[in-house]
Order: C-alpha cells, then sequence, then structure tokens
C-alpha cells in the first residue's frame, strides 16, 4: 500500500480509501464486516462513511452504514487502526426536513454519528454538499437558477466554519472537509478561515474518473497550492469502468441494474468513451478496472482514491490497482481518448 501524509494531523493515509456506501442496500452487516477485514489486512486504513448512506438514501435504512462499522468497532476493538471520515448532509428529511449547516444542526448530527459508529471522535468530517444550488452530482454547467439564490438566505459560511472548529476543541472531530463542493466554494471557505484565523478544510471529496475529470479545469490547482487534497469518488464511475456493462449488459443486482438514478454514466457519449478505455486495457493486456483506478492513483492532486465493492473479490482486485503503474503509451492513449470526448459523465 501506499500512503500520503494528511495536513494538519499529521496522519498517513491510504492511498486507496474504503467506500461504504452499498453498506445496507447491496450489502449486509457481515459483508460489511469482511469487507473492513481486508481493507485493514491490506493496508487500507483509510474510510469513508457517512450519515445519509446506504446510496440510493432510504429513510428506513439512513443510518445503517455507519451502525455496520459501529458493530464492527465494538466486536475488533479497532478503531484506533483506521482513519475514519464521515459526513453531515444539509437540506434533505434529516433534522425534521430542515437540516442545515448550522452549530445547533452540526452539533446534534455529530451526536448521531458518533452513537451509530460507536466511537468517540471522527478524524475528517465532511460537508456531503453544499447548501446553495450548485452545479454537482451530475449537473454539468451554473445557470440563472443557481445564480438568482441569495447567499442571505443560507448558513453563513463563518458560522459553520466556527461550528467545525468548536467540535475540533472539544475533540469530536479532529480535522474537516468539503465535498461536492466548486472551486468558489473551496476558496470561500479557505479565505473566510484565514481571514478569521481557523482551522480550514484540509479535503474535498469530488467525483474524479476516466469518465469526469471536470476536478482538473480548476480545483486541481486549488489543490496544488492551498494543500486540500481530494478525496475521489466514484473512480469507476458507478462501476461502468469495470467494463462490466459494455455492450448494453446489466448484471442481475449490479448498481446500475438496480438504480436507473445513476443512468449520466451510461449516456451516449460515455459508452462510446468507455468502450475505447476498454480497447486500451484489452491492448496492454491490463484489467479494465485496475486500469482506470491506476490513473486516478497517480494524479498528484489525490490523496486518496475511494474505491466500493459489492463483494471482497472486487474489492481485492481494486486494492490491488495500487501496485499498477501505466506506463506513457496506455497513458498518452487514455490523453486522446479524453482530448476527443472529454468529461462525458459530469
Amino acid at each position: 500500500m501506499q500512503y500520503q501524509t494528511l495536513p494538519q494531523l499529521d496522519e498517513k493515509v491510504s492511498k486507496i480509501c474504503l467506500g461504504t456506501m452499498t453498506w445496507g442496500q447491496q450489502n449486509t452487516q457481515d459483508d460489511a464486516h469482511a469487507q473492513m477485514d481486508m481493507a485493514l489486512s491490506e493496508g487500507v486504513n483509510f474510510w469513508d462513511t457517512a450519515e445519509m448512506y446506504p446510496s440510493p438514501p432510504d429513510k428506513d435504512k439512513q443510518g445503517d452504514t455507519e451502525r455496520f462499522m459501529g458493530t464492527w468497532f465494538s466486536k475488533t476493538k479497532q478503531r484506533d487502526k483506521v482513519i475514519l471520515a464521515s459526513k453531515m448532509s444539509p437540506m434533505s428529511f434529516l433534522r425534521d426536513g430542515k437540516s442545515r449547516y448550522t452549530a445547533e444542526h452540526i452539533s446534534a448530527a455529530i451526536d448521531d454519528n458518533l452513537q451509530r459508529l460507536q466511537t468517540d471522535y471522527i478524524d475528517i468530517y465532511q460537508l456531503h454538499w453544499p447548501e446553495r444550488q450548485a452545479n454537482f452530482f451530475g449537473q454539468r454547467g451554473y445557470n440563472e437558477d443557481m445564480a438568482a439564490q441569495p447567499l442571505e438566505d443560507l448558513t453563513p459560511f463563518l458560522e459553520t466554519i466556527k461550528a467545525l472548529n468548536d467540535e475540533i476543541k472539544k475533540g469530536r472531530i479532529r480535522a474537516y472537509g468539503l465535498s461536492n463542493d466548486t472551486a468558489w466554494g473551496l476558496m470561500r471557505y479557505l479565505w473566510e478561515a484565514d481571514k478569521n484565523g481557523l482551522i480550514a478544510p484540509i479535503t474535498v471529496q469530488n467525483p474524479y474518473s476516466l469518465l469526469n475529470r471536470l476536478y482538473e479545469v480548476n480545483m486541481a490547482e486549488i489543490s496544488h497550492r492551498e494543500n486540500v487534497g481530494l478525496l475521489a469518488y466514484s473512480p469507476l464511475g458507478f462501476g461502468v469502468l469495470s467494463g462490466k456493462y459494455l455492450d448494453g449488459k446489466r448484471p442481475e443486482g449490479a448498481r446500475l441494474t438496480k438504480y436507473d438514478r445513476f443512468e449520466r454514466y451510461v449516456n451516449e457519449q460515455a459508452k462510446s468513451a468507455t468502450e475505447q478505455y476498454a480497447k486500451i486495457a484489452a491492448e496492454a493486456g491490463l484489467d479494465m478496472a485496475q486500469m482506470s483506478l491506476a490513473f486516478v492513483n497517480s494524479r498528484s492532486f489525490v490523496t486518496s482514491n475511494i474505491i466500493g465493492a459489492t463483494n471482497t473479490e472486487q474489492l481485492k482486485s481494486n486494492i490491488d490497482s495500487i501496485d499498477l503503474t501505466l506506463d506513457s503509451d496506455v497513458l498518452d492513449a487514455i490523453e486522446a481518448i479524453h482530448t476527443r470526448q472529454p468529461n462525458p459523465s459530469p
């Protein structure tokens, strides 16, 4: 395994992060425990979850992913071997449908996170998506409806930052990060924290894969200049970049077979690009999923690559991508496809 040092925490985290959002929908508690056992045995010490998981969100199952993790911590007594990240969500059915990034709601959310996780601290606490309307979750561009939303209607950035700093002082979280945010949003948090002498976010969790390299356009420079690493999610485009959906296939039990809300990963442009990436892998004698993950692993602005799996065989194969270094011919071929068909799955 390879490791990166997290700023502020001075902790070494695995370049591969264990993603968990299928636990409770596609995976049982036993499945989840088996994945945690394997991940730790393979040197994966960085795990990511959220109060909203499993995904897709379900009121009856909400929080089950954290509960599964909590029962594993209770059973194994190995919480201290894991760098744990979780999230809270705004504008959802949580907290009586009034969830915001206020001091009150942040405190209440962390109360519940800690109870489900059966721990007394979270290493990195993330804001799952912005309160404000912005171009995330498959929205490519910023539009007039988003621009029309007054910031005065939202929780002030400074209130949120102060609340998270207070939680750091209490020891309930050790650091915080953003997720599904934009360049403006990240810079606003950094500016407000710096202006007021407060602790700033250390990570941002956004999508990044061969099918979505929008992070490179303006966020990658912030990662480099401001030392805010990317936690890349959906590095396989919800499994599309494993090749299992090629030729219109819909494997039984697979994520895109079960949930049509993620169709952006199989639009016509995405299908075309995926077929071309599959050809590169085949010609180079590479497993397509490992090639796709190795590309993400190789990016200098990526702190950790969040991989998810529905079984331990997939998980082991995905973890093993850390040992794959793509040669220049493969990287050049990937770049040629990206030039022709950039970012088909925003």
